[in-house]
């Protein structure tokens, strides 16, 4: 028989959860922006690639009635290597289970570096329920699947050497990542992600993301929808491919960008960076005209 990994967050932890204080305050925003649905993915929870108040500051400015959690939330892979969890990864987690107990519907599709979650597909944890893959039906009625995207990249599958290794490399780059953005908030400049801007100007990366998505859109039409959403590759995507509508939510470790569909089925890409420097220059324009 095989053997089931002991869940993380069991019953106790999650009641726990809920009657904790989290360490960065819940925001009492009046006007917050609020979605049909909402999709994010490769938060990394345990890295310090993870832009965790990035992600917090998202959870306290939108509502959603139905968030999917599309897989690599939590990095297990870097969790077995050494124990990295600030406080503000559990005030994360805290905002999940708060969210699921007011009443939006969370469904969480594990990736490959929370592919322990995958044993307990089925199963519902705190309100959040865990599931292999989805069919999601939009507002105007289309119907997408919704998966992680790892079954569809050769090298995680067949070579998991390989996958560690590019690993530890994206994990230097990640680290280098950090040191510029601390150098642009010392500068007061916004965010911006140097391993992103690389990842566009190699082409091998750009080659790879490009058949990645193919094969997932292939796959998709396949199955007889009419589009797929899918995380994995941290490169956020609205497109057509030979008829089926390919979507990709990105990550929150360099875009911190979100999928949403509003409520007329619309869908659209969040650049949480440019929103949240939208919103602190409109304050800034408020504060002067209030001066004037």
């Amino acid at each position: 028989m095989a053997t089931i990994t002991r869940l993380p967050f069991d019953t106790q932890h999650i009641a726990d959860f809920h009657a904790s204080t989290p360490s960065i305050p819940e925001k009492a925003v009046t006007e917050r922006k609020r979605y049909r649905t909402v999709w994010i993915s490769d938060v990394h929870l345990g890295t310090r690639g993870c832009n965790a108040e990035m992600l917090i500051d998202f959870l306290d400015h939108v509502d959603c009635d139905l968030m999917y959690l599309v897989g690599d939330i939590l990095d297990g892979w870097a969790l077995k290597k050494r124990f990295y969890w600030p406080d503000s990864h559990n005030d994360i987690v805290w905002r999940f289970l708060k969210r699921a107990k007011r009443g939006t519907e969370i469904i969480y599709i594990p990736g490959n570096h929370d592919e322990m979650f995958r044993q307990f597909s089925g199963l519902n944890f705190g309100g959040v329920h865990i599931r292999r893959q989805a069919i999601h039906t939009t507002a105007d009625g289309r119907r997408l699947l919704v998966l992680h995207g790892d079954e569809f990249d050769a090298i995680t599958m067949s070579h998991r050497w390989l996958a560690h290794l590019g690993d530890a490399a994206y994990e230097m780059m990640m680290g280098l990542n950090r040191m510029v953005n601390r150098v642009r908030r010392w500068l007061d400049m916004p965010y911006w992600s140097l391993s992103k801007y690389a990842k566009a100007k190699v082409k091998n990366a750009v080659e790879f993301i490009s058949k990645f998505e193919e094969i997932v859109a292939h796959e998709a039409g396949a199955r007889g929808v009419d589009g797929v959403i899918a995380g994995h590759i941290h490169t956020a995507e609205i497109r057509e491919i030979n008829g089926i509508a390919y979507y990709n939510d990105g990550d929150w470790v360099e875009g911190c960008t979100a999928l949403v569909e509003h409520y007329d089925g619309t869908m659209e890409i969040l650049h949480w960076a440019e929103e949240m420097t939208k919103r602190e220059s409109e304050a800034a324009s408020g504060v002067r005209l209030a001066a004037a």
